[in-house]
């Protein structure tokens, strides 16, 4: 049963089974360094790699390594560590789990360290909420709407929205695949919701270096992702102001047009649509805006180049009408993030277009189904 534990440390169960191996954590990261470093490599290999790496020889190092990682998760105690690493922890055990689940077509049989479909629907209370039909592909299962909407919010293929979706009589039909995704989101929300938490005073003694140096990792990590939502209201105030520059018409030192250029690249907009945001410039110049932005992009050159980083935003005086978000961001995109996963469904208009009305009517439809 450790073994099952350590290799899925979200389990209720394994709460338990921490509990009677270390009742005293402080004990454990004061003498067993093996623990504390594999709890170290696991946030730190989460950051990098978005996942937790290759789990320790040892089953209970592994086990205990996981309640000391979300300890330095929490003295870190920054949001775009919290969801980076719930998201590796959440991949992780979705690559174990269907490699548990792949030995058989009915999900019903694995190894006594593996979980199958109906412990894991059980363990995130999804039992009630999902069944299966018995047909093949997308269909095979059908779950609530309810149970369904804040399972996928997160996912942002469109293959996920509910308007893309044939809803009846409330539920929503699913392939074995996007189940196992919909699982692989409730582990990511039990791991995100629990963190940060307040830590003892010893045992954040114990570990101020390790939690220095996830910081060190953290600050010098390209913290961009796949965004293709353009808010500008949602944007850190840097770049609302240089964007506002740029709508102004003004001239934009170098610095400044680069900046602007690499965050709007890497939020999703496309060169036409950067170029026609510089028009307006008395010296607009097509041809180098549009060499200049290919560029950035990647297109023309061996980089794809990413916004700068806040320290270098400071450091060329882009950085300004900070908020109390920018005091605890590393990075422009790692603001925008945020944002963007705070913002309600309504903020999210995009400024290229907007989203399609059928989605919000399809989402009041699927209220009124439950």
């Amino acid at each position: 049963m450790q073994a099952l534990h350590a290799r899925y440390p979200f389990l209720e169960a394994a709460r338990e089974t921490v509990a009677t191996e270390a009742v005293d954590l402080a004990t454990v990261v004061e003498r067993d360094r093996a623990v504390v470093e594999r709890a170290t490599q696991r946030v730190i290999t989460a950051l990098e790699d978005g996942e937790v790496g290759d789990a320790h020889r040892d089953t209970r190092t592994e086990l205990l390594s996981y309640p000391v990682a979300r300890v330095l998760v929490s003295m870190v105690d920054e949001r775009v560590l919290v969801r980076k690493y719930a998201r590796a922890e959440a991949a992780t055990a979705y690559e174990r789990f269907t490699e548990d689940m792949a030995d058989t077509t009915e999900l019903k049989s694995v190894e006594s360290t593996g979980l199958d479909l109906e412990e894991l629907l059980d363990e995130f209370d999804l039992a009630a909420a999902v069944r299966e039909t018995g047909a093949d592909g997308r269909g095979k299962y059908r779950i609530d709407v309810g149970t369904y909407l804040p399972l996928a919010e997160d996912l942002w293929d469109d293959e996920w929205r509910l308007v893309n979706r044939s809803l009846a009589d409330g539920e929503v039909p699913l392939s074995e695949e996007e189940l196992l995704t919909l699982v692989r989101e409730a582990i990511r929300n039990r791991i995100d919701e629990g963190l940060p938490f307040d830590v003892p005073d010893a045992i954040a003694t114990e570990l101020e270096a390790e939690a220095d140096e996830i910081r060190r990792v953290l600050a010098d990590l390209d913290l961009t992702r796949e965004i293709d939502t353009v808010v500008p209201e949602l944007f850190p105030p840097c770049m609302k102001a240089l964007l506002d520059d740029v709508q102004k018409g003004e001239h934009l030192p170098h610095h400044s047009r680069f900046a602007i250029t690499s965050f709007l690249t890497s939020i999703g907009m496309t060169t036409d649509e950067i170029v026609d945001l510089y028009r307006v410039n008395s010296s607009f110049g097509e041809e180098m805006t549009r060499y200049q932005t290919e560029h950035i992009r990647g297109e023309t050159s061996p980089t794809e180049y990413s916004p700068p980083s806040c320290a270098t935003m400071q450091s060329y005086g882009d950085c300004v009408n900070k908020d109390d978000l920018c005091e605890r961001i590393p990075h422009p995109m790692a603001y925008y993030e945020e944002r963007i996963d705070d913002a309600d469904d309504e903020e999210l208009e995009d400024w290229r277009g907007g989203d399609d009305d059928s989605e919000a009517e399809a989402s009041s439809e699927a209220a009124s189904a439950e």
